[in-house]
């Protein structure tokens, strides 16, 4: 070799070719080694044309690399991008503007503009052909993001099989209940992010045993089928029983559930209990989302005939019988009626998770004082000592003293809900508010304002180690594991409520203290019944081992002396206190339903008590 020269550029380009180049001038060469040169030029990326011209002279060959430089880059055009604003995809070639165009670095960026869409979830997201460069200077990216061609149903059984004995399984969901709980809609791009949280929507229904996600190709080869699989769940369950009792007689129960009535997702729910004394039963529909609401409203109608010993009649240390000449029978308050609620999540969102929820709702009951028996009673007997005589007097059970009353009640309540997990919640909070506004008709004219409201909040923690997961977790990453339903699910847990009914209080809907859900370590009921209360509760929940944890707890709670200011002190009459504390430790067994809550408490007056429930207090 006598010569290598380079035709067609200058300047940086030309010093880069013969960087790469391996032939040089002394040396001998080889047609192979020219293809090599001329693949090594091209692999520079600033080259559309390149060939190598072999010549003799005087002095020995002289090879010519005839090249022709990409043009400036000045424009990048992406074909098909609908999910990112233009100027954030420019960004991604901008320090390559205004510079011949390197084909290599264009692809680097195209690669990153993948990586962008893959971050974001958008896994279908693909570049469909090489980037194409024009003579202007403008470079053509054509991108296939995976857009969803159509959404449809299928279902399944448990096996994940779509037929059984050769037939197609048929399902009772509609398939418009499941694709409105979708965020995800034809012609939009697939994202995974989007899908899961669809899917676990889909499954949060409560009428699937199992909610998968297929992808298939469509007739469009850059589209998708999104094909939702779904295995149902037996939706309706009826159960019967029979029993006798001292307060019922001899009774039989009867229930039926429906939880995809018609295949709505909609509730039924119906218990009827048939006894010597009295019918009683519960009837109530559930529509979880009103057909063509855009804000996921939902309703619930209800009827109902209840009956219960209350505890504003019962408990305490004076014992108060009834004025039907019956040793030491019991009130028995017998609600019957029907109402109708609405709830909507305040948020535009659908799909997102809406932390404010509001309600609305109205309701009738007609309230009856009962005795054992099923007859009506007015009042409670005056308190006698063992001589005979007449140490207190009776007690009206009714706001008319008929033994009966009509409650007619508006209701409005407002709730949030920041809690990291509804079910064992360890950072966060969660408030509620209402008020219940009566409208004086009927018997006893009764007119009143309850106003009521309850505040519970989280504060994360790792003061016990028993679990090997609190032994390793960082607790600088503790609240973002807990928000996961992560490891070591250990919190200081505190709530504080407060109520009054401001005008008319029927004595039967005065605020009860005391119990498993107020003050642990006394009786149901036995703290006293106000027409105010305060009532607070902190707790130190932690794990133990496995699926059991614990709580150590102390509860107080207060009437405010108000006591008395209800419709014939049936606190007061019973010698409640009106104020106590307690305090005790529990343990927590996690099950299907939730945790299922055993806690022993002791109370500020020397005596414990055990108590039971499913479910954390708040």
């Amino acid at each position: 070799m006598a010569e290598v020269a380079v035709k067609g550029t200058s300047g940086e380009l030309q010093n880069e070719i013969y960087r790469v180049v391996r032939t040089k001038p002394g040396q001998t060469t080889t047609r192979t080694q020219l293809q090599e040169d001329i693949n090594a030029i091209f692999a520079t990326g600033f080259f559309s044309n390149v060939k190598a011209t072999p010549e003799d002279t005087p002095l020995g060959v002289r090879v010519t690399f005839e090249v022709e430089a990409n043009p400036i880059f000045k424009a990048i055009r992406i074909n098909g991008n609908t999910v990112f604003p233009a100027a954030e995809v420019e960004a991604l070639f901008q320090p390559q503007l205004g510079q011949n165009i390197n084909l290599r670095e264009v692809q680097r960026s195209v690669q990153e503009l993948v990586k962008k869409y893959q971050d974001k979830g958008y896994v279908l997201a693909q570049v469909v052909d090489l980037p194409k460069v024009s003579p202007d200077g403008t470079v053509t990216v054509e991108m296939a993001e995976g857009s969803i061609e159509t959404i449809s149903i299928q279902f399944i059984n448990k096996q994940g099989e779509t037929s059984e004995n050769g037939k197609e399984i048929k399902g009772r969901t509609r398939d418009f209940i499941i694709k409105r709980e979708m965020e995800l809609k034809p012609g939009q791009v697939f994202n995974k992010n989007t899908a899961e949280s669809d899917l676990a929507r889909v499954f949060g229904l409560g009428i699937f045993d199992d909610v998968k996600l297929g992808l298939d190709p469509g007739q469009d080869p850059r589209k998708v089928n999104v094909v939702v699989n779904v295995a149902e769940k037996k939706a309706g369950s009826i159960a019967a029983g029979a029993g006798i009792s001292s307060a019922s007689g001899l009774f039989g129960t009867a229930s039926y559930q429906q939880q995809n009535l018609g295949g709505n997702n909609q509730k039924l729910g119906a218990e009827l209990q048939l006894g010597q004394r009295e019918l009683l039963f519960d009837l109530n529909f559930t529509n979880p989302w009103i057909a063509g609401d855009p804000y996921r409203t939902s309703y619930t109608i209800n009827g109902f005939r209840r009956r219960s010993i209350s505890l504003i009649y019962d408990g305490g240390d004076e014992v108060r019988v009834l004025n039907n000449g019956t040793d030491r029978d019991r009130p028995r308050v017998v609600r019957s009626g029907g109402g109708i609620s609405f709830t909507r999540p305040l948020s535009k969102d659908v799909f997102k998770r809406a932390p404010l929820t509001a309600s609305l709702g109205l309701q009738y009951q007609q309230v009856r004082i009962q005795d054992s028996d099923g007859d009506l009673v007015r009042d409670n007997a005056p308190q006698v000592n063992d001589a005979g005589q007449v140490v207190g007097i009776g007690s009206d059970l009714s706001f008319s003293g008929k033994g009966k009353d009509d409650l007619f009640t508006l209701q409005f309540g407002l709730s949030g809900d920041y809690r990291n997990d509804p079910l064992r919640p360890t950072s966060g909070s969660l408030f509620r508010i209402g008020t219940e506004q009566s409208v004086p008709l009927g018997q006893g004219s009764i007119f009143f304002n309850r106003l009521r409201g309850s505040y519970s909040f989280y504060i994360p923690t790792r003061l016990t180690k028993f679990t090997p997961e609190c032994k390793t977790v960082n607790p600088k990453r503790i609240d973002l594991q807990q928000k996961a339903r992560g490891i070591c699910p250990q919190a200081f847990a505190f709530n504080v409520q407060a109520g009054t009914v401001l005008g008319d209080l029927p004595p039967y809907e005065a605020f009860s203290l005391g119990g498993s859900n107020s003050v642990r370590g006394y009786e149901e009921g036995d703290v006293g019944s106000g027409k105010s209360f305060l009532q607070a509760t902190a707790e130190y929940r932690f794990p133990l081992f496995s699926i059991v944890s614990a709580a150590a707890f102390v509860d107080a709670a207060t009437d405010f002396g108000s006591g008395s200011n209800v419709k014939g002190d049936p606190a007061g009459l019973r010698g409640k206190p009106g104020g106590g504390i307690g305090y005790g430790l529990g343990v927590r067994i996690q099950s299907p339903l939730g945790p299922i809550r055993v806690d022993y408490g002791f109370n500020d007056r020397g005596d414990g008590r055990l108590h039971f429930g499913i479910g954390e207090r708040f």
